[in-house]
C-alpha cells in the first residue's frame, strides 16, 4: 500500500504510528481488506441505484420487468474472485499470526504476569518491574504471558498485538520494535472493577542504554514511565551478586523441585534436568513436544496437562505460588544444564 494512503487510513481509524515491521504488515493487510470491502460495498450500492432508476415504475400501468439471466461462467467467476480474495487474506493473516508466535533464535525472553490490576515483568538478566516493560530496540523479544487470577489481555496498540493472559497457562507473543520510544500497554479483556486502570508502559531503549539498564542504571525514559518506583526492591542487587542460573538453582531447592528431578542425568521420580532444555519429550498420548521455555513454565503451572511417558503423575501445581521472576530463574537454570553431556530419556 502507498505510504500516503496508509497514513490516511491510520488517521481515519485513529491508529497510533506503527512501531514495528510486524505492525506495518498487519496494517497493510487490514487496510487492503477494508479498502476492498468498501469498494465492493460501493459497487453494490451504485448497481442498486442504477437498477432503481432504470427499472423504476413509470405511469399508472405497471409493466413487467424483463427477465435477466447471466451465464453460469459469470457467476463462477464472481464466486472464484471472492473465494480467491478470502483465501489470499487468510494466508497472509495466518503467516502473520505464526510470525507473532515464533520468536527467532536469540530473542530476549520476558515473563509477563497479569494481576488485578497491574502488569508484572521479569527477565533473566534485568530487574523485575511493575507497570514498566523495558526492552531493547531492534532486537527480537518474546513474551511469555500468564495471569494470577482472572483472564486478562496484553494489548500494545503501537505494535498491533494482543494476547490473552490465562491463569495456569502460558501464551507467547513475539515482536521487534524498530525505534526507541515509549508505548502504552492496556488490558483488553474486562477483568473487574479497575479494569480501565490496568495499564503499563513499554519502553524501548537503544542498545547502549539497555545495557546500562541491565547494569543497574535507570534511564530517563524508564524514570519518566514510572519505572524508578516500580523496580522490585532488593532484586537488582541480588542479581548483580549471583547469576540468574544460580538464583534458579536456589529457587529450585526452595520449592522442592530437586527432590524429584536430578541434574546429573540419573532417572528419578521426574525427568532429569540435565539436557532437558531443547530436547524432544514423548507424552503419554504419543504426542511429541520440544522442551522450550513455554513448555517448562506450563509444566510448572499445569503439570497434569502434558504428562511425559514413563513418569508417574505426581507433580503438584505451582500456579499462584511461584513469582514470575522465580519461574524465569528456574528455566534459566535448566537452560544452563543443556550443554552437559547426555540427554534426558
Amino acid at each position: 500500500m502507498i505510504p500516503a494512503s496508509a497514513d490516511l487510513m491510520r488517521d481515519v481509524l485513529f491508529l497510533p504510528e506503527a512501531a514495528s515491521r510486524q505492525a506495518r504488515d498487519i496494517d497493510a493487510l487490514h487496510f487492503w481488506v477494508i479498502s476492498a470491502t468498501m469498494l465492493g460495498a460501493l459497487a453494490v450500492g451504485l448497481t442498486a441505484l442504477v437498477f432503481l432508476v432504470k427499472y423504476r415504475r413509470m405511469g399508472d400501468r405497471p409493466r413487467p420487468t424483463r427477465f435477466i439471466a447471466l451465464p453460469v461462467k459469470y457467476e463462477l467467476a464472481m464466486a472464484g474472485l471472492l473465494l480467491g480474495l478470502f483465501l489470499a487474506w487468510w494466508f497472509v493473516g495466518y503467516r502473520q499470526m505464526i510470525a507473532l508466535q515464533r520468536a527467532p533464535e536469540g530473542a530476549l525472553e520476558i515473563y509477563v504476569t497479569g494481576k488485578q490490576w497491574m502488569w508484572k515483568f521479569a527477565s533473566a538478566d534485568g530487574p523485575d518491574t511493575v507497570g514498566v516493560l523495558v526492552v531493547p530496540a531492534a532486537r527480537p523479544v518474546r513474551l511469555l504471558i500468564t495471569a494470577r487470577d482472572v483472564v486478562h489481555s496484553f494489548f500494545v496498540p503501537a505494535l498491533r498485538v494482543k494476547q490473552d493472559a490465562i491463569p495456569g497457562r502460558y501464551t507467547s507473543l513475539s515482536f521487534t520494535i524498530d525505534r526507541p520510544g515509549s508505548f502504552p500497554v492496556y488490558c483488553a479483556e474486562y477483568c473487574g472493577l479497575s479494569h480501565s486502570r490496568m495499564w503499563a508502559t513499554l519502553v524501548a531503549l537503544p542498545p547502549e542504554e539497555y545495557q546500562r539498564w541491565l547494569e543497574g542504571a535507570v534511564p530517563p525514559a524508564v524514570g519518566e514511565a514510572g519505572g524508578n518506583a516500580d523496580i522490585a526492591g532488593g532484586r537488582l542487587g541480588e542479581r548483580e551478586a549471583i547469576s540468574i542460573a544460580q538464583r534458579g538453582e536456589q529457587q529450585a531447592a526452595r520449592y522442592g523441585c530437586l527432590a524429584c528431578h536430578t541434574v546429573d542425568g540419573q532417572p528419578h521420580i521426574g525427568p532429569t534436568w540435565r539436557g532437558l532444555f531443547g530436547s524432544e519429550r514423548v507424552l503419554v498420548t504419543g504426542q511429541r513436544l520440544v522442551a522450550d521455555a513455554a513448555y517448562l513454565t506450563q509444566s510448572m503451572m499445569r503439570p497434569m496437562e502434558d504428562l511425559v511417558a514413563g513418569y508417574p503423575p505426581v507433580m503438584p501445581t505451582y500456579q499462584g505460588q511461584m513469582e514470575p521472576a522465580d519461574v524465569a530463574a528456574i528455566v534459566e537454570y535448566i537452560k544452563s544444564l543443556r550443554h552437559d553431556a547426555g540427554r534426558a530419556p
